[in-house]
């Protein structure tokens, strides 16, 4: 049998997917319900532009419904370690870095694939510089292999709060 896909994230988001979850199968089923009902009122479904946006709103709210259970049976939840290595990058730390050949520093946390928001400066452990960074620590030079090819950052601070 296949191992299915596990997705690392933190016990907050774990909650905040099953609120979500509730949310979708109780009170937007019932709203998309009504939705299909007042359409069907209006008569020949077969020309009901009504009817047809309430069935897709429907299906994606299905496919949606479906998503986040397996995000919830497939979750793993992350916690930091006991023990280590002081000042080291892991999930959940909070990072400082200088990228070299920019002469810019950046700020952001390491976190599951699940959290990723560049936007807000959370990285997935997954990306290349999440991967590049994990299990470096504080004053180390990385040097982070992507597309665009080796990018050089220097680990500034390391918070594991």
């Amino acid at each position: 049998m296949i191992d299915s896909n596990r997705y690392k994230m933190s016990q907050e988001r774990l909650d905040d997917l099953k609120k979500e979850l509730e949310y979708c199968e109780t009170v937007r089923e019932k709203e998309v319900s009504e939705l299909i009902k007042e359409a069907r009122s209006f008569g020949d479904l077969s020309e009901n532009s009504e009817y047809d946006e309430a069935k897709t709103e429907q299906g994606k709210l299905y496919s949606k419904i479906a998503e986040l259970k397996d995000l919830i049976e497939n979750a793993e939840i992350v916690d930091k370690p006991a023990e280590v290595k002081s000042g080291a990058v892991i999930l959940g730390s909070r990072v400082k870095i200088h990228d070299v050949e920019e002469a810019s520093d950046e700020d952001f946390e390491i976190v599951g694939s699940q959290e990723a928001n560049p936007m807000q400066g959370r990285i997935s452990d997954d990306s290349p510089l999440g991967r590049g960074l994990i299990g470096h620590s504080e004053g180390e030079t990385v040097t982070v292999e992507t597309q665009a090819g080796g990018l050089k950052f220097k680990i500034i601070s390391v918070q594991n709060d």
